[in-house]
């Protein structure tokens, strides 16, 4: 059964990751490739009868699923047009602001939604992965969140650094805002107990590393995934595609998609 699918971001790297996933499957059909207003894309091909667009509508039209990599900025649009064209979305941006997570929970009871700081199947896995081990060491152990990305990587911490703290903090019972600690110059490096720590590099081209340690006076224990390329958010949210073709509105998560 095939599956059409507009890619929202389409000229950015992720965008151009999965434009080129939804080649390499013969059930899947790229529908609609849109870009930002004004870019060099716009009217090139993008696949067999698809040309690049900045609207919105023609981009949509005839789609069955969204694929949204796209930058928090043209957050509300794309969920604007989605909403009326009635598609739904995956939706992989990250560096949503608190209200903009708000209007995901609101449209998710009108439209199905798959949201996810990060749509790497591993990584997925690694925050289930986490969450056990947080609330079998509780406080007793420090936890410590390291990020490595590219230069070019904006949000700091990343998306997927804050969710492993978000689950750490409500594995443990804890207010995550009260216990977020970004190791950052001028702060005082005295950890409390109870924190967890952030730290985050940004240089070469490392496409995404993360790595989450609890340790105590006599152990640490780690989690670590490595994204190797692209090519791993861009199988994730296909896989989260083709999950939510037929679902009834909600909003999702890859929880949800991997059964865990």
């Amino acid at each position: 059964m095939s599956l059409r699918i507009a890619v929202l971001g389409a000229g950015g790297r992720m965008g151009q990751a999965v434009v080129n996933a939804i080649g390499d499957h013969d059930e899947l059909i790229l529908s609609g490739a849109l870009v930002r207003p004004g870019s060099t894309h716009v009217g090139r091909a993008a696949g067999p009868d698809v040309a690049y667009t900045d609207q919105p509508v023609g981009a949509l039209d005839g789609a069955e699923i969204a694929i949204d990599f796209t930058l928090p900025q043209a957050f509300n649009s794309n969920v604007t047009a989605c909403l009326e064209a009635h598609c739904p979305m995956v939706i992989g941006t990250t560096g949503l602001s608190a209200t903009q997570k708000i209007r995901l929970r609101d449209v998710g009871r009108d439209l199905p939604l798959v949201w996810s700081p990060n749509m790497s199947i591993g990584v997925n896995l690694c925050f289930h992965l986490t969450e056990l081990a947080a609330a079998a060491l509780a406080v007793d152990y420090d936890a410590e969140i390291v990020d490595e990305h590219h230069r070019y990587k904006r949000d700091v911490p990343s998306g997927t650094a804050l969710q492993f703290g978000e689950l750490i903090a409500a594995a443990r019972g804890q207010e995550f805002d009260k216990v977020m600690d970004f190791r950052a110059p001028g702060k005082s490096r005295q950890r409390h107990s109870g924190d967890i720590g952030f730290s985050a590099v940004r240089a070469g081209t490392e496409v995404g590393k993360h790595t989450v340690m609890f340790s105590s006076d006599s152990e640490t224990v780690e989690l670590r995934h490595r994204a190797m390329h692209r090519g791993a958010f861009a199988d994730g949210a296909l896989r989260a595609a083709r999950w939510l073709a037929g679902r009834p509105a909600g909003l999702y998560s890859m929880t949800d998609v991997l059964g865990l």
